[in-house]
């Protein structure tokens, strides 16, 4: 079931991203601790979550005037079941109810389930002269962040 979230599902949700990011520890990425995205999420009206209790979820944001996929992560032990996809068909979808034109991502270049994943679900990568003010900053400060520890990249789907 595919849902907007709930307040009372937004404490859950870090454990999800918190089991999804564990995934990436075997590729020797480790994120530095308090960089979870859904910890500083203080409204439910920009969540999707998949479940109840929710076993994924996708944060959206608006960077440059474009729909921004903050996040999308799906606890691992409901992976490979195509919750990911759903979640990502819904925040589309939700983007192109509110008028956006196309969503925007950061993501690894090289992790499969990532640049590789979205790629395959219509989104390209776009080169840094293309980005936004806002799409500029938001890497930088993911830099500073240090979740720069493998090469990343922008993505972004026309809607």
């Amino acid at each position: 079931m595919i849902r907007w979230a709930e307040a009372d599902d937004l404490p859950t949700l870090v454990e999800v991203e918190l089991a999804a990011d564990g995934m990436f520890a075997p590729l020797g990425i480790h994120f530095p601790p308090g960089t979870t995205m859904i910890e500083d999420c203080d409204d439910p009206e920009t969540v999707i979550v998949a479940g109840r209790p929710p076993v994924g979820f996708a944060m959206l944001g608006t960077v440059d005037g474009l729909a921004h996929l903050e996040q999308l992560a799906v606890h691992p032990d409901h992976g490979r079941r195509g919750i990911g996809t759903s979640l990502l068909d819904a925040a589309c979808d939700a983007a192109v109810a509110a008028g956006a034109a196309a969503m925007t991502l950061t993501t690894f270049r090289d992790v499969p389930w990532n640049a590789p994943w979205y790629a395959g679900r219509g989104f390209a990568v776009v080169p840094a002269e293309r980005w936004g003010p806002e799409l500029t900053a938001l890497v930088r400060h993911e830099h500073t962040l240090g979740i720069d520890m493998e090469p990343r990249v922008v993505m972004r789907k026309d809607l």
